[in-house]
């Protein structure tokens, strides 16, 4: 076959999975002497990182003809970055789906027919010296990762071709390398029958985006380590099984190890390598500490490659020593039911796509260690070897999720439809499934925090998954096979040993656990954590009283967007379809509970919570702890008892309670409380002694508080008013302050202290939000459109007017469109201080839509962005998102309360809130009181409907105006997921209720 034809060949034959490939292995490092690993730098290793030249093609009717050729002309090459994305660097645009592959609607294709109009080649060279130390041995070359399809050149000849994105290629190149200057050529394809194969939720971006670099092998070189740390829980004993094979010239070799720790040496001894080149050692009763996430404890195995007698190669090996498996239905992990409290994470940045740094991964670990996630879920595809060194040191629970999603080929729109469903039970997609899972396996196999394979995700099911499954029990006894697929299929509920689950309700997954199970249960993905999203979570965590019940992993970690220019110089976060992609999934791409910039999103606040190991409940004279650490006690936390009175610290102690892991105790606490009538916040909180690896002495865990309730009752104070009854306007002025009531506009249209108006925009009726993801997703816009009208719309049929001596009251009786038979009364009543007292009455009515919220939207000079509350904070507080969010005083700003989400949406609220202030610079402002009730509440830099108008946050100019939104309810956000689910019926605001909205505006000062 000639190139083309040979390219072809290998692009559209889906059994053709690689040519001339190194067999998969372990990723251990290795040193040639005790001195080079004692430095610890691979001098074996030579990084081909840097600038490549690069010529890109559309398609392959534009490729660059014989490129790889070491005579071809590079003048007229052009520059780019590996590793990185084409699509990052200038090569082709962004594109971001969800199931639909990316050629939908443009060409018509089934499996395995590959995409031609939209199949661009990257033609890659790269020019390099071998370094000294590679010379004279067999040399190797790595690509760590790129997407879809590479060929490879070396100084002309062939070398050989891969699929699988997400797995190292390497192939043998010592043949072709020649003194000084070598030319190595890649040639990228987009698209090939691996394409199927790869339909994850994710932005399509392609090119060389993990390393590369060139490798060389000492004379006797550990080719494969498979090193098992059991963990026996009834003796506590450990058990290290090590499985090697060498490659070279091992005849008459040993193996000299010692594992050991910083304590010193646990054993050590040595064993001979067998004809065959393989070592097999079992060494029993060791005097070890177990592996988990709570104990991430690792010890070092060195490995000593002796050549009679001398040091050849020094193979070094992190350890943990633990023992996981399926028992009487529960996962056990060194004997103890775990409970993941998980989620699912795509490696991303906003800047550099799936190419991320070590920077980023320890951002991103020990953010989930801050927040009490124990577990993440390698979501869709094997991570970059340094992730599960990171979870293997500071402790996460992986499951590794192999390099296969097919949804676009059996589920269209939501619906099972697997007519052309692949891999299936097709033989031609077998080697593919086989190659993936042997690829992943070998590399990931040594790694203490993997304690789940994942077949993949998302590609229904069928024999060849089956055979995934089988293949990995045939390699490993330590781990369980997980897949969700056979969810839609039960003919092949074997392949999974556990229930795994996407997006079940939390009443489905309770049926399960009440009926029998037959498996432990998981959620692989739930609380679909789209925008302003992530209510009703504990509804979820509550169903751990199920032992059957293992937890879940929240989709997703972080929101894949990418910044793009604007054409002022700026730049913002863009999602799918900002790039003129299509087909596309548009803002679907931002479920992340961190921004796509790497900043907190206000839902960690609740996973924090309800993540929680340590659960704390708190009354008058007590705290009950409930430990709910499988290994770990109290010892390294201390305990907090608080007092507030009306939100402001009157006392603290310290205290230490032993909690056995997995009990609960109840403590006497001596709260000093003062002498005053005020709200009592009684608080206990648990924070770290000592600093660790993620976080610095006194992070908080999490808290536990009781209230004892005292909301304000104060009224009018009644004293002669200077009131001035106009034809237009109801005037009150006093000293320092000027109220007029509009019978025009009817409201409040001036509100003057101190010479300083205040009031920009008077209040108005507010039924609807600017919708959430979730809201869309649901059909709240159109199920409740008419209560948006009824607020923007509403007629004043009646203003009723109350003028005394000593006080001054209007009524504005309000006919809502479209629901005429339903008022609403607004009173505004004025005393002598220049206080308002604003009331809102809605009488419940039968047989109505819901509405997300209701009460009063107005606004204030954009000067006031100074913004102190007393209610549940820090962050945003919904009625089905408040575990995390605390009674107390909280100092912030109009422009930090309001969450960017990707698309612009509801966002800032504050439940039971007691108080407000939003004042400038120079301490002038208003302050706002509940009455009776706390309300809810928000102060924005936008209007509900400049929120809901936009669809970026650029969009979203600079307000002349500070918005706030006093509420007497608001529904829930939901987060089931974000397609159709609705806020659970306890979190709605039901139409048929009566609701009263009563709080006091006056001056600050």
């Amino acid at each position: 076959m000639n190139t083309t034809e040979k390219i072809q060949t290998y692009l559209n034959d889906p059994k053709i999975v690689s040519v001339n490939t190194v067999d998969a292995h372990s990723d251990h490092k290795y040193f040639e002497s005790l001195a080079e690993f004692s430095e610890g730098e691979m001098k074996l290793r030579q990084s081909l990182n840097g600038k490549w030249k690069i010529h890109y093609a559309q398609n392959t009717n534009q490729v660059l003809k014989d490129f790889y050729k070491t005579e071809f002309d590079e003048t007229d090459l052009n520059f780019i970055n590996v590793p990185g994305h084409l699509e990052l660097q200038g090569f082709g645009s962004p594109q971001y789906v969800n199931t639909q592959y990316p050629w939908d609607g443009k060409e018509f294709l089934r499996p395995p027919q590959v995409p031609q109009e939209s199949n661009a080649v990257a033609s890659y060279v790269k020019h390099f010296t071998l370094n000294d130390a590679l010379k004279d041995k067999k040399v190797f070359i790595s690509f760590q990762g790129v997407a879809t399809s590479i060929f490879v050149w070396v100084n002309g000849n062939f070398v050989g071709y891969s699929e699988d994105s997400f797995t190292p290629s390497e192939f043998e190149i010592s043949d072709y390398l020649v003194e000084g200057d070598n030319k190595l050529a890649v040639a990228v394809y987009r698209y090939s029958t691996a394409s199927w194969l790869e339909d994850q939720d994710f932005w399509r971006l392609y090119g060389i985006f993990r390393d590369v670099y060139l490798y060389a092998i000492p004379k006797v070189h550990v080719q494969d380590l498979f090193v098992k740390g059991d963990y026996d829980y009834q003796t506590k004993a450990g058990q290290l099984d090590i499985d090697l094979k060498t490659v070279g010239d091992y005849e008459d070799k040993k193996i000299k190890y010692v594992l050991s720790d910083h304590e010193g040496i646990v054993t050590e001894g040595d064993a001979s390598v067998n004809a065959d080149g393989e070592l097999s050692v079992s060494l029993e009763d060791l005097q070890i500490k177990p592996w988990s996430a709570e104990s991430p404890k690792l010890y070092n195995l060195t490995l000593h490659v002796l050549d009679d007698g001398q040091v050849v190669e020094v193979v070094p090996v992190k350890v943990g020593f633990r023992h996981f498996e399926i028992k009487d239905k529960l996962m056990l992990l060194n004997g103890k039911r775990i409970v993941f409290k998980g989620v699912n994470r795509h490696e991303f940045n906003a800047r550099t796509g799936r190419c991320i740094t070590e920077e980023d991964m320890l951002w991103d670990i020990k953010v989930m260690k801050q927040h009490n996630i124990n577990a993440v879920r390698t979501s869709h595809y094997p991570n970059q070897t340094r992730w599960y060194e990171l979870c293997d040191e500071y402790g996460l629970y992986v499951i590794d999720e192999a390099n296969l999603e097919t949804h676009g080929t059996w589920q269209k729109l939501g619906l099972s439809e697997p007519s052309w469903n692949i891999p299936a039970s097709e033989p031609e997609w077998l080697p593919a499934c086989l190659d993936r899972a042997n690829n992943m396996f070998q590399r990931d196999k040594n790694h203490a925090s993997v304690i789940i394979w994942s077949c993949g995700n998302e590609s229904y099911a069928g024999k060849d998954i089956a055979d995934m499954a089988d293949y990995f029990r045939s390699v490993d006894n330590t781990r369980p096979v997980h897949y969700e697929g056979v969810t839609w299929c039960r003919e092949f509920d074997y392949i999974t040993d556990i229930e795994s689950r996407m997006y079940a309700k939390p009443a489905d997954i309770e049926e399960y656990l009440t009926n029998n199970p037959q498996k432990p249960y998981i959620s692989c993905e739930y609380m679909h954590t789209m925008g302003n999203s992530g209510g009703g979570l504990k509804l979820y965590t509550d169903l751990e009283k199920y032992p059957e019940y293992q937890g879940g992993f929240i989709w997703d970690f972080i929101d894949q967007a990418i910044y793009k220019p604007l054409p002022n110089g700026s730049e913002f976060l863009s999602y799918g379809g900002d790039w003129h992609d299509r087909p596309s999934d548009y803002e679907f791409c931002g479920n992340g509970i961190v921004f796509a910039d790497r900043t907190l999103t206000p839902k960690l606040q609740t996973v924090k919570h309800l993540y929680s190991n340590i659960k704390i409940a708190v009354d008058e004279k007590s705290v009950t702890i409930k430990n709910d650490n499988v290994f770990e006690d109290l010892s390294a936390y201390t305990f907090l008892a608080r007092v507030y009175e009306d939100g402001r610290k009157v006392s603290e102690s310290e205290y230490h309670f032993d909690v056995k892991p997995g009990e609960e105790a109840t403590f006497p606490v001596e709260f000093a409380v003062g002498a005053s009538n005020a709200e009592r916040i009684y608080e206990v909180a648990c924070v770290q002694n000592e600093a660790t690896e993620w976080a610095p002495k006194g992070h908080e865990i999490v808290r536990g508080q009781y209230v004892a309730e005292k909301i304000s009752t104060e009224t009018p104070v009644k004293a002669p008013l200077n009131v001035v009854e106009g034809d237009f306007n109801i005037g009150i002025h006093g000293q320092n302050f000027s109220i007029l009531l509009s019978r025009a506009q009817n409201t409040l249209v001036s509100a003057k202290y101190n010479g300083v108006e205040f009031i920009e925009k008077g209040p108005k009726l507010n039924f609807t939000r600017a919708y959430t993801d979730n809201d869309r997703g649901a059909g709240y816009p159109f199920e409740m459109a008419g209560w948006k009208v009824a607020g923007n719309y509403s007629k004043v049929t009646d203003t009723q007017i109350q003028i005394e001596d000593d006080s001054v009251k209007v009524t504005y009786v309000h006919e809502l469109p479209g629901f005429s038979d339903v008022e609403v009364k607004v009173t505004y009543q004025v005393d002598y201080k220049g206080r308002i007292f604003v009331t809102a009455n809605y009488d419940g009515k039968a047989g109505l839509p819901n509405f997300p919220e209701f009460g009063l939207e107005f606004a204030i000079g954009s000067q006031f962005t100074n913004l102190s509350y007393y209610g549940y904070g820090a962050e945003e507080s919904y009625l089905d998102k408040l575990p995390g969010a605390y009674l107390g005083r909280y100092e912030t700003s109009v422009e930090k309360t309001f969450a960017p989400y990707l698309m612009p949406q509801e966002s800032g609220n504050h439940y039971g809130t007691r108080e407000f202030t939003v004042s400038d610079d120079n301490h002038n402002g208003l302050k706002l009181t509940a009455l009776n009730k706390a309300f809810e509440f928000s102060a924005l830099r936008n209007s509900t409907e400049q929120i809901e108008n936009a669809r970026h946050q650029y969009e979203l100019q600079q307000s002349d105006a500070t918005w706030i939104k006093v509420l007497a309810v608001q529904m829930g956000v939901g987060g089931d997921d974000s397609w159709g689910a609705p806020v659970h019926d306890e979190f709605l605001v039901s139409s048929a209720d009566s609701y009263q909205l009563s709080f006091v505006i006056e001056p600050l000062n």
